[in-house]
């Protein structure tokens, strides 16, 4: 399982991350084609900031995550192929419970359509997360 390290020391919060993230879940996969895709392409990784300090943050795949427990429908389930917690869009039913349970802040609401997306480590990349560069 890919894991990622943040060093916040060297985070500047300029959320670059956050744009190659939606790019790289685009339909695109290119900036400027992203920008006007009809559904628009979610970040999945947040770049917080308390004004001295940055800190991106993104799902820590918790070994007993309170997101899968507190999901109604069974749409966040734990997938013991990859080792992470991925989130069945067919069967989510907007209820956003994940989202309030996430001790981590690392789910968001895709408001478009009422369904919850969450950092996937990039999983169908044959290269690095896209956060992380090459």
């Amino acid at each position: 399982m890919r894991q990622i390290l943040v060093r916040s020391e060297h985070c500047l919060g300029c959320k670059s991350c956050e744009l190659a993230c939606a790019v790289s879940h685009s339909t695109s996969k290119n900036l400027f084609q992203a920008i006007t895709e009809l559904n628009p392409p979610q970040k999945r990784i947040f770049v917080e900031s308390n004004g001295e300090y940055n800190f991106p943050l993104q799902c820590r795949q918790c070994l007993d995550a309170p997101c899968v427990h507190a999901c109604m429908s069974g749409a966040m389930q734990f997938d013991l192929q990859s080792g992470l917690i991925q989130v069945d869009e067919q069967k989510c039913v907007g209820c956003l419970m994940c989202v309030m349970v996430c001790p981590f802040g690392a789910i968001a609401e895709i408001p478009a359509s009422r369904r919850v997306s969450k950092c996937d480590r990039c999983q169908d990349s044959d290269y690095h997360p896209a956060c992380a560069g090459k």
